[in-house]
């Protein structure tokens, strides 16, 4: 089984093995007789060509798959082929339905096209009105070879707009002009991973970058270099000489960067090699390696000077660029304030202005005051004066009442207060007697068994002595 039909059994769900007999038979007969059943095939089909082609599991021409252009050719078929239901029977249609809707285009019209494919309307062949026609009335086959499959490569719409999302995401907020332009290998090595692991491919970035200029509008492109509008922009600016400049620059200094990187690694390389040939006793290779070490450290040795000053150039660049914007700020401003100056019309007419709304404010205090004089005339304030001393009096009168029933009051609660106490007290000493009156019962009552006791014992005492 293909890297292809694995990637469509395993991540599309359409592809169920149940489904595969379906999907593989010819099924256009559907489209009169079960025009859902001919649509959820197609759109299983279309969406998993989609899917595998953006996951890189679609043979190309290339060495590298493309993600955003479907080749098809004898190689999609040999890659869709299953033992038990050989190749899908309806792919040729499958491709046409997308041409149709827009889902795919031939890549050669793509490139080529002139306005954006979004207003384009694309032209309805004479093949297609016929084919239509004999569908409807009933000859489901159509006339010879329509079912052959359409070969070419085809740019999946769906996969570019995904692709430009990435891009536009990643690229937005940038006002810098250094930083919004590249070369084309440049922008490639930034921008290859916009669909995941896998690297757009040289015909994808150019599919992507025509997409871009002429449908979004966000880059502007020549074929060399490429520039991102900037987040102040209403519509890209074109590509300049000094824009071709900075890119070559910005180039350039990636390149011996790496050289650097490449010359540093073989340097140490080297002086392993020379040691490894020591601890050897071979002094041949170890003098061969310490010579080629020398040359790489002179090369190394160059290429950082040249990076050094290419670096001091590109900063002034990006100096110099920088104060171009900030001068086109400061003349923007500039222009502002000119017509807001000229609105204004001047301290002359401000000042005039001022003068006025001075007049304006005056002559309102004043009919203000006219206003108060002519309230004050009609006041008595005799009147006014009886009437504050009657309400005074009143409220004091109030007050003193308040303050006697208060007092009465309280004073009931004093005297209340009183009784208690001596209730309580004239209880403590009733209390106190009677206890009183049974202690000397007490005693009274003891004093006589005592006395009873004393008798007792003298009457006893001549008994026992007469005894004796």
């Amino acid at each position: 089984m293909s890297e292809l039909l694995d990637f469509l059994l395993e991540n599309e769900e359409q592809f169920r093995k149940s489904r595969l007999a379906a999907l593989y038979s010819d099924f256009r007969q559907l489209r009169t007789i079960n025009p859902d059943g001919y649509a959820a095939n197609v759109e299983a089909w279309r969406k998993g060509l989609a899917s595998a082609t953006r996951a890189g599991h679609v043979p190309s021409q290339g060495s590298t798959n493309d993600l955003l252009v479907l080749t098809v050719d004898e190689g999609l078929l040999r890659a869709l082929e299953t033992k038990q239901w050989g190749r899908p029977l309806a792919l040729g249609t499958v491709i046409r339905e997308a041409i149709g809707k827009r889902e795919m285009m031939p890549l050669q019209e793509f490139m080529t096209a002139t306005e954006s494919i979004y207003q384009k309307s694309w032209n309805i062949r004479p093949w297609g009105i016929i084919s239509w026609g004999l569908r409807q009335l009933g000859v489901v086959g159509g006339l010879s070879g329509e079912d052959a499959l359409p070969t070419g490569r085809l740019v999946i719409l769906a996969n570019v707009e995904e692709a430009s999302k990435h891009v536009s995401n990643k690229v937005g907020g940038r006002t810098s002009r250094i930083d919004r332009i590249y070369s084309k290998a440049a922008f490639q090595q930034s921008f290859e991973n916009a669909l995941g692991a896998k690297p757009l491919s040289q015909a994808d970035m150019d599919v992507l970058l025509k997409f871009l200029a002429r449908e979004k509008g966000l880059v502007a492109y020549d074929g060399t270099t490429v520039k991102i509008k900037a987040s102040t922009e209403a519509s890209v600016s074109a590509i300049t000489t000094e824009d071709t400049s900075i890119a070559s620059l910005k180039s350039l200094i990636s390149d011996i960067e790496s050289q650097t990187d490449v010359l540093t690694q073989r340097i140490e390389q080297l002086s392993l090699t020379a040691r490894d040939a020591v601890s050897r006793k071979n002094k041949a290779s170890a003098l061969a390696a310490l010579r080629s070490k020398k040359l790489a450290e002179t090369t190394l040795s160059k290429r950082t000077a040249t990076l050094g000053q290419l670096e001091e150039v590109f900063s002034k660049i990006e100096q110099a660029a920088d104060q171009v914007e900030l001068v086109k700020v400061m003349e923007g401003s500039t222009r502002v304030l000119s017509g807001l100056n000229a609105e204004v019309g001047g301290v002359e007419r401000v000042d005039d202005v001022v003068e006025q709304l001075r007049e304006q404010m005056s002559q309102v205090n004043e009919v203000g005051d006219v206003i108060a004089e002519v309230g004050q005339g009609t006041i008595d304030e005799t009147e006014v004066d009886d009437e504050l001393e009657a309400m005074e009096s009143a409220e004091r009168e109030k007050k003193e009442e308040e303050e006697r029933k208060e007092k009465a009051k309280k004073e009931e609660q004093e005297a209340a207060e009183t009784k208690r106490k001596l209730d309580a007290l004239d209880e403590a000493a009733h209390k106190a007697s009677g206890e009183k009156v049974e202690k000397t019962a007490e005693a009274a009552e003891t004093g006589e068994s005592t006395e009873a006791l004393r008798r007792l014992s003298l009457e006893e005492k001549p008994e026992r002595i007469a005894a004796s």
